[in-house]
């Protein structure tokens, strides 16, 4: 095969986990590029356009944190964060600022290679999902446009750039319409991540939905509607 499967930035501060990330993905015909601290690391996802972003936590310049924060200010990329044992607190910051993923240190890098053929196929900006076969996956309402198979997301006609998160929380919410989901809910059945205490992960990743629908339509944004005391819902006007 010519054509890479994808291009993927790694991210770490160590040269070992590096190298052997780059052995086990370049085997699956990934092409790989390197960064060894946060600052190169955004300065590259700002310049390039990268099918996901494999990226530490614990780095010099910038932590992991800070930049998938920044890097969402502008990109939809998948990002999946990789974090040492015990650093619980990381992992929920990571998921807060639009982490998709994360994997635990020490690793197995054959589970690497699933979890990032899993957010590959999930992402939304993954260029071998954009296919011209029949959806029959789609959901379809006044002005929004979901199509499953090809994880699209169109409002008005205009494609929605996504993070896979960002796409699942919303198509999970659409798929049951009026329904209304508790914080602690959707933490469980879209991020399958169950922790306790901070539930900011999915009030930040609702607002960023209702950003990025707002700017082509504030009817659409405004059905993602806030339940006070309980959690949201989708508010369906269907075509």
């Amino acid at each position: 095969m010519d054509q890479h499967e994808a291009t993927i930035l790694v991210v770490d501060d160590e040269d070992r986990i590096r190298r052997l990330l780059r052995m086990y993905l370049e085997r699956e015909n990934y092409a790989i590029e390197e960064a060894v601290n946060g600052r190169q690391a955004l300065e590259m996802a700002n310049e390039s356009e990268y099918d996901l972003i494999l990226l530490d936590v614990m780095m010099p310049e910038m932590d992991g944190v800070e930049v998938c924060q920044e890097l969402r200010k502008t990109k939809a990329t998948p990002v999946m964060m990789l974090t040492a044992k015990g650093e619980e607190a990381n992992r929920v910051q990571g998921f807060e600022v639009g982490a998709d993923d994360y994997i635990v240190k020490p690793f197995s890098p054959r589970e690497v290679v699933l979890r990032v053929k899993a957010l590959l196929r999930r992402s939304s900006t993954t260029k071998f999902l954009q296919t011209d076969v029949q959806t029959k996956d789609l959901l379809v309402f006044s002005q929004l446009t979901i199509d499953n198979d090809a994880h699209r997301v169109s409002v008005d006609g205009q494609d929605i750039g996504l993070t896979p998160k960002e796409y699942e929380l919303l198509y999970y919410l659409a798929q049951s319409p009026d329904k209304v989901f508790s914080r602690e809910q959707l933490l469980k059945d879209v991020w399958n991540y169950e922790f306790f205490g901070d539930l900011r992960t999915v009030d930040t990743h609702i607002k960023r939905l209702r950003e990025k629908l707002n700017r082509v339509s504030e009817e659409t944004a405004s059905m993602i509607a806030t339940v006070w005391g309980v959690g949201y819902k989708f508010e369906a006007m269907k075509s």
